[in-house]
């Protein structure tokens, strides 16, 4: 009898976890949670299938790399708006690689330093050229500089991405221009916004990641650049006490690098915190470094 009675309550106990089992599938499900061939992510931000959706704190997934689906519907924090809505991908300017403000460089070994110079990158394969625009305000003995343009040169081709001359600056506006072997092109900003050119040796991708003034640039095996156009506003302006004269916005780019085969043999501004076996001479914590070289 005793047995039977544990047979009896046994059985409840498992009818009960198959029923629990069947409602957080049916939840889940209504959420659109999980897997599945549209992918979306799910709570933890892990993503599944092809479309592979934006979780909520707006991170790709899968393929298409949309913000919310194929329609572009914002995340959690009501990023990706738009047709597509692709993830919005910025340079960070607190990260290796990145070149921003006036222009502050963080090199691969995290070493921060100021950079008066031109050229970025010298390699066998790859040249990365700046061009900076600035002013020097009455009294100063030197000029405030902000890197308008950059060129990037391989095998034959230039590709040249840069920020428009603004009078004044809207944040609806794109103010990003490129060229490509002296061309102009334009990026469009619905279907996949994007620009690809294939050189025979290498696929160019010049990718939107916002709706305006925001792009992913990679050329396949040598490097890749998330790039921003932003103005001087009037904050920046004060705090710094910049001067800046009325009728230019001063519109630069903020950029991050990822070179991705540089030999050993790598110059400028970069190699010497690229190069095997670097070892940076700067000391930490004591007043910023700066590079100037001349223009080669």
């Amino acid at each position: 009898m005793a047995t039977r009675r544990h047979c009896i309550l046994l059985a409840f106990v498992m009818l009960f976890i198959s029923l629990e089992v069947s409602s957080i599938l049916a939840q889940n499900s209504g959420n659109g949670n999980g897997g599945g061939k549209n992918g979306n992510a799910n709570g933890n931000g892990n993503d599944g299938g092809n479309n592979g959706n934006a979780d909520g704190n707006g991170n790709a997934g899968g393929r298409n790399r949309n913000a919310g689906g194929r329609n572009g519907n914002a995340d959690g924090n009501g990023n990706g708006g738009g047709k597509n809505g692709n993830v919005r991908r910025r340079p960070k300017c607190n990260g290796y690689g990145s070149l921003c403000y006036d222009p502050r460089f963080v090199g691969g070994d995290g070493v921060m330093f100021y950079f008066h110079g031109y050229a970025i990158v010298s390699d066998e394969n790859l040249h990365i050229n700046a061009h900076l625009i600035g002013t020097r305000p009455q009294g100063r003995t030197r000029d405030y500089t902000w890197v308008q343009a950059l060129s990037v040169m391989f095998d034959s081709h230039t590709l040249v991405i840069a920020a428009k001359k603004l009078s004044h600056w809207s944040d609806n506006v794109d103010a990003i221009l490129f060229k490509w072997n002296g061309t102009p092109i334009s990026i469009p900003r619905d279907g996949e916004a994007e620009w690809r050119a294939n050189t025979g040796e290498r696929d160019v991708i010049v990718e939107r990641t916002d709706d305006v003034n925001t792009v992913r640039v990679s050329v396949t095996g040598l490097v890749e650049l998330d790039i921003r156009v932003v103005p001087i506003g009037k904050e920046e302006n004060w705090v710094h006490n910049y001067q800046l004269p009325n009728g230019n916005a001063y519109a630069h780019l903020e950029t991050q690098f990822k070179l991705l085969d540089l030999s050993e043999g790598v110059e400028e501004i970069l190699w010497k915190m690229y190069r095997p076996g670097y070892v940076n001479p700067a000391k930490r914590g004591v007043g910023a470094n700066a590079d100037g070289r001349r223009r080669r």
